[in-house]
């Protein structure tokens, strides 16, 4: 395994080109490395909900994006490691504007586990907690 962390703009070229739909909503990898990565999602129209609310189906692929891009920063942007499950809690609703994601990997190894807090840019509150495991898969040559 590869420790040596790709920049940020390699992780977010992979991400894109392996999840077409986080190309299609913008997202941006902002740091992935030491096991960790954040990633901000611009605010679009078409990612509310009734009441002015970002969705829950946004923030759900926000968190796995994340925990995605945390993995390719320690394995020097090389992975295919599949969501097994993801659990979200809702904390506070967050308004139309960019949103960021800070994941962190807690555990590798076959099974992987890590954890993502989900946060409105502009404020510091913690808008949804992410559980999440996946199982690890080697990539092909």
């Amino acid at each position: 395994m590869n420790d040596a962390a790709p920049s940020p703009a390699a992780i977010q070229e992979v991400v894109h080109r392996g999840v077409p739909l986080a190309a299609a909503w913008g997202i941006e990898v902002l740091n992935a490395a030491g096991g960790g990565a954040t990633c901000r999602l611009p605010w679009r129209q078409e990612l509310l909900r009734p009441g002015g609310t970002v969705s829950g189906p946004a923030l759900m692929g926000l968190a796995d994006i994340a925990m995605w891009a945390a993995l390719l920063g320690v394995s020097g942007g090389r992975d295919e490691s599949l969501t097994t499950s993801l659990t979200i809690h809702f904390l506070r609703r967050l308004d139309p504007g960019p949103v960021l994601a800070e994941a962190r990997l807690l555990k590798r190894g076959r099974i992987i586990f890590g954890e993502v807090m989900i946060r409105s840019e502009a404020a510091s509150e913690i808008a949804a907690h992410v559980t999440t495991s996946w199982a690890a898969v080697t990539p092909r040559s």
